[in-house]
C-alpha cells in the first residue's frame, strides 16, 4: 500500500468505528469500548496481524455463538497477592480491566501478585495487556495460551498453541521496555497474513497435513502446523506457557476446547496468566535506570535496536498524520459497520 492511496484516520475515529462494529454484534458497550481500544492500539503501533486484520474473526466469532459478547467477569480475590477472573466465555480484555486496578492495589500492598484469568478469549497482541504496568513504574509479565497449531518439537499432532510470552518493564529516559513474541517460529496472524498475500514464508516456520517441511503458508493452514521456535527450547516454553495460561488458571488446554459445532469461531477458548511486580521493593532504588543501563549496553554492543522501538516509531507517526488504512481494509470495516 503507497502512502498516497492509504486513507488515514484518527484513532480516536477507528475507536468508535470498531466500537460500532462490535456493539452491532452482540458485545456490550462497555466492553465493545475495551476491545476497540485494544485493536486499534495494535493497528496504531503497526502490530497489523492483531489490528482491523483480526476484525472479521471477531465478527464471525459472536456470529457463531461461540463467544459471549455481554459476558460480565467474575473477580474472586483468593489471597492476599492472587487474583482469579472468570471470563464467563468473554474476551480476556474486559475480565482483565475487571481486576486491573485491584491488582495493582495487592502489588502496592505486597510487592508482587498474580492474576490467573480462565474461560476467556483472547484474539489480541500481548504487548497492551503488559506496557500500561511498565508505564506506572511496575515490572509486569504475561502469557496466554491459544488454539492447537503448534506440533511439538520431535512430534507428529499439533498440541501447543503459539503461546505467546510478553514482559514490560520501565526503563529511565526512554519509552518501557517491552517485548511480545510467540513460542512458536512465527506467529498464527502473520501465517495467515503472508497467505493472504501470497508470499512464501523462511524454511523452519512450519509443516503441512503430512509432516513434511514447507515454506508455504497455504500448507501449514490446510491441515498443517507451526514449530516451536528455536525446537525443544521453544517447546520448553510453549510448555510452560500451557501450565500456567491452563492448568494454573482452570482454563482449557489449546487442543482441549471444541468449537465444532460453532461454524466461524476463530477465537480461542483458554487462559491467561499475569505476575506483576513493584521493582521498588528490590532495594537498588535505581530499578529504571539499571534497565536503561543495560538496554544501551545491548545497543553499543551492536543491535540496532531494542524489542518495541519500531512501535513507538509507528505510534509517533500515526498520532501525527492518522492510522494508514488501505482502501480495501476501509470499505471492509464501513460494511462490518452497517447493520
Amino acid at each position: 500500500m503507497t502512502e498516497s492511496a492509504a486513507i488515514h484516520i484518527g484513532f480516536d475515529d477507528l475507536v468508535a468505528l470498531l466500537k460500532t462494529i462490535f456493539v452491532h454484534n452482540g458485545v456490550s458497550e462497555p466492553n465493545a469500548q475495551i476491545l476497540a481500544e485494544n485493536c486499534s492500539g495494535c493497528e496504531r503501533d503497526g502490530s497489523l496481524s492483531h489490528g482491523i486484520f483480526r476484525m472479521p474473526g471477531y465478527v464471525s466469532s459472536l456470529k457463531s455463538g461461540w463467544v459471549d459478547g455481554k459476558a460480565v467477569p467474575e473477580v474472586e480475590d483468593v489471597a492476599p497477592a492472587f487474583l482469579r477472573v472468570d471470563a464467563k466465555g468473554g474476551f480476556t480484555q474486559p475480565a482483565f480491566f475487571a481486576a486491573r486496578s485491584h491488582l495493582i492495589e495487592k502489588v502496592k500492598a505486597n510487592g508482587v501478585a498474580v492474576l490467573a484469568i480462565r474461560r476467556s478469549h483472547h484474539f489480541s497482541a500481548l504487548w497492551p495487556d503488559v506496557e500500561p504496568f511498565a508505564d506506572e513504574g511496575l515490572v509486569a509479565l504475561s502469557v496466554v495460551n491459544s488454539m492447537a497449531c503448534v506440533v511439538p518439537h520431535g512430534g507428529h499432532k499439533a498440541v501447543f498453541g503459539t503461546n505467546p510470552i510478553a514482559f514490560a518493564s520501565p526503563r529511565a529516559g526512554s519509552a518501557p521496555f517491552v517485548f511480545d513474541q510467540a513460542s512458536s517460529a512465527i506467529a498464527h496472524g502473520d501465517v495467515q497474513i503472508a497467505a493472504r498475500a501470497g508470499h512464501d514464508l523462511k524454511p523452519g516456520m512450519g509443516v503441512d497435513r503430512n509432516g513434511e517441511p514447507t515454506t508455504d503458508p497455504k500448507a501449514i493452514l490446510d491441515g498443517g502446523a507451526l514449530l516451536p521456535f528455536g525446537g525443544h527450547k521453544g517447546n520448553s516454553i510453549a510448555l510452560m506457557i500451557e501450565i500456567l495460561s491452563a492448568a494454573l488458571t482452570g482454563g482449557y488446554f489449546s487442543g482441549e476446547f471444541d468449537w465444532s459445532g460453532h461454524k466461524g469461531a476463530q477465537t480461542p477458548f483458554t487462559g491467561q496468566f499475569f505476575v506483576v511486580i513493584d521493582p521498588e521493593r528490590g532495594g537498588n532504588h535505581a530499578f529504571a535506570d539499571r534497565v536503561a543501563q543495560i538496554c544501551d549496553l545491548v545497543l553499543d554492543a551492536g543491535q540496532d535496536r531494542l524489542p518495541g522501538e519500531r512501535r513507538h516509531n509507528t505510534r509517533k507517526a500515526a498520532l501525527a498524520h492518522g492510522i494508514p488504512l488501505s482502501p480495501q481494509n476501509h470499505d471492509m470495516l464501513m460494511a462490518l459497520a452497517t447493520p
